[in-house]
């Protein structure tokens, strides 16, 4: 038996949900194993295969039961869009490697999931690696996906690592109704179009972390709190999942402006370097986004400082007013024998002495209070909060 070329590695993420850290596995090859080796297991079931035929004046939507039914489509003048949805399992694999004569290199980048984004050319082929974010429900983080291109002379196939939810429904609803001009053209551009639409799905998760960076400035300096810093790191973390993402399919497809292919036709390049201007601006808003929850990070250490610096200075007046009333206090508590020496605290034998201990020492608490005050001490107090 071969080798399993593959073992798990795992790092720290965090779970938006929860807030928690969890662990995340991810396949590695391991040295010297044999090259294609997919990392699936043998009793998964198979996945769900679509197949969307379609030319200038007719459209059709199958539901395929098998692999083998492609083959029928591949050499037709119409094009033929197969989407896996799942990875499935090694059986339902050997049949697709050998309906679209997949190299087995090929089949190894797009099973063995996560891969990096990349295009790879190979005879009468043209592969291409992207990765796919869905935003969740109550903007609870995203979901991140690879989506795998096999793009032919007649064909496009494309295989997607989840089978519940992408964001490939407007280019289905295209087809469908024969809106724009998908249906004139030829594979080519329908993989651009299902390209674009994942660039596209970025912009939504931005903004709402967008959003919750503006939730977070107010925080900061209004009341920051432990929990405050927490969701700051996971901001972070996970813009830099995103910046992962993005940036190396800026370098595919550029790649695929710049070298070109026989599959891909001049006018459909130009398409692309429209959807490469909005990978580009993709880069930027998580730049800037990066850039603004590490200033975040640095307001939240300063709003910390400046609490603890009023409540030191609160603390600071009330022992300034305590200490002189202390003082006094602790002279008249002192032992004194007025039979042996009139100086010996004369004012115990006053009748008025109890009362002019207390007003004195109200004078003296007023003036402390009056010349702070008018020091400007007590201006800030106001933002001390109970937590």
């Amino acid at each position: 038996m071969a080798p399993n070329r593959l073992q798990l590695s795992k790092f720290r993420n965090f779970n938006p949900e929860t807030d928690e850290e969890v662990d995340i596995e991810y396949s590695s090859p391991q040295p010297g194993a044999i090259p294609g080796t997919l990392d699936l297991e043998p009793d998964a079931p198979p996945p769900e295969i679509i197949l969307i035929d379609y030319n200038e004046h007719n459209a059709e939507r199958f539901t395929l039961n098998s692999p083998q039914e492609c083959g029928a489509y591949l050499d037709t003048e119409s094009v033929s869009w197969v989407d896996v949805l799942g990875l499935g399992n090694q059986e339902t694999w050997r049949e697709l490697g050998k309906i679209f004569e997949l190299h087995p290199l090929i089949q190894e980048d797009v099973v063995n999931v996560p891969q990096r984004p990349k295009v790879e050319e190979y005879e009468n082929q043209l592969v291409l690696i992207a990765l796919m974010v869905i935003l969740k429900p109550n903007h609870q983080g995203f979901h991140r996906e690879q989506v795998s291109f096999v793009l032919g002379k007649n064909y496009l196939l494309t295989v997607q690592e989840e089978p519940e939810q992408d964001c490939f429904d407007s280019v289905r609803d295209r087809i469908r109704f024969n809106k724009g001009i998908i249906r004139k053209q030829g594979p080519d551009y329908l993989a651009y179009t299902l390209l674009d639409s994942i660039i596209d799905g970025y912009f939504p998760v931005l903004e709402a972390y967008g959003e919750q960076i503006e939730d977070l400035e107010d925080e900061v300096v209004t009341n920051p709190t432990p929990r405050t810093l927490d969701k700051i790191y996971r901001i972070k973390r996970q813009l830099l999942n995103l910046r992962r993402a993005i940036w190396p399919q800026r370098d595919a497809i550029n790649s695929l402006i710049r070298d070109g292919n026989d599959l891909i036709t001049h006018e459909v390049q130009i398409y692309l370097r429209d959807c490469y201007d909005h990978t580009v601006q993709v880069i930027d808003m998580v730049e800037t986004y990066r850039e603004l929850t590490s200033g975040l990070m640095d307001v939240y250490l300063s709003s910390i400082s400046n609490r603890m610096n009023e409540i030191m200075k609160l603390l600071t007046v009330i022992s300034s007013i305590f200490i002189p009333l202390t003082f006094i206090a602790g002279i008249y508590g002192m032992n004194f024998n007025t039979d042996k020496s009139r100086w010996n605290m004369p004012e115990l034998n006053w009748d008025y002495g109890y009362l002019f201990c207390w007003g004195l020492m109200i004078v003296i608490a007023a003036s402390l209070v009056f010349f702070f005050w008018k020091r400007g001490w007590f201006a800030n107090f106001s933002t001390i909060r109970r937590k």
